[in-house]
């Protein structure tokens, strides 16, 4: 069973939305595990202090180095080794190539950066590997960790009700030129003088999945280049 843990200081907020649809269903069938450890449990003072100025001045505060790697030291004392990201937006950005291969790693950690990030000296003592959304900034990497978590669990044998979901959606294919999904409709046949296509009603097989192809084709075109980010949060 994989396990997700994410480093954080607001491990409500990730377990918030873990025990939800997708991912909450997948753990209560112990499909995955998805653990928020916070920061502050590791700390030594009575206020819980997790950040500081940086050296040097400029505006913001920085993540103390000792409760991030203590609490990675702890962890990988607990579980065993684990793969470990830092969600900051100089790292590689995250596709779905990457959710293909990381989907069968045991331990994944990510480290959820906040304010101005976190001291250098984390880098030096954890061998993060940093990742990204795509090029902007947000307040913290809670919401990165849980998009890219659900990403990969997505992957795991058993976590999709259909097996065939994983394989016929955006990005699917191998490679970097995996292409968008088609178009997709349900009823009703008609909605507001919108009609369904009418190749998806004939019962022909052939004929759906050469439209299908064609559809997803136009669309990807429609887009632009694959290299651009989708989704993207940093």
């Amino acid at each position: 069973m994989p396990l997700f843990v994410i480093l954080t200081l607001f491990p409500d907020a990730v377990t918030a939305y873990a025990r939800e649809s997708i991912l909450g269903l997948a753990q209560e069938k112990g499909l995955i595990r998805i653990l928020p450890v916070d920061l502050r449990d590791f700390t030594r003072d009575r206020h819980r202090t997790v950040d500081d100025r940086p050296f040097g001045g400029g505006p913001g505060m920085l993540l103390k180095p000792e409760p991030i790697v203590e609490a990675v030291e702890w962890i990988e004392s607990t579980y065993g080794h684990f793969r470990k990201f830092a969600l900051c937006p100089s790292g590689q950005v995250f596709r779905q190539s990457l959710a293909r291969q990381w989907s069968s790693e045991e331990r994944i950690l990510f480290l959820c950066g906040r304010y101005e990030g976190f001291d250098e000296r984390v880098r030096r003592l954890v061998a993060f590997e940093d990742l990204s959304l795509g090029d902007f900034v947000l307040s913290g990497g809670e919401l990165p960790a849980l998009a890219i978590t659900e990403a990969i669990a997505r992957l795991v044998p058993g976590v999709l009700g259909h097996e065939e979901s994983s394989t016929r959606e955006s990005f699917a294919a191998e490679g970097p030129d995996g292409q968008l999904d088609c178009p997709h409709y349900t009823r009703p046949r008609v909605w507001r003088g919108l009609e369904v296509p009418e190749v998806l009603l004939n019962g022909d097989h052939s004929a759906i999945e050469h439209w299908r192809k064609r559809a997803a084709r136009e669309k990807t075109s429609r887009r632009g280049p694959a290299s651009a980010p989708f989704n993207s949060i940093s």
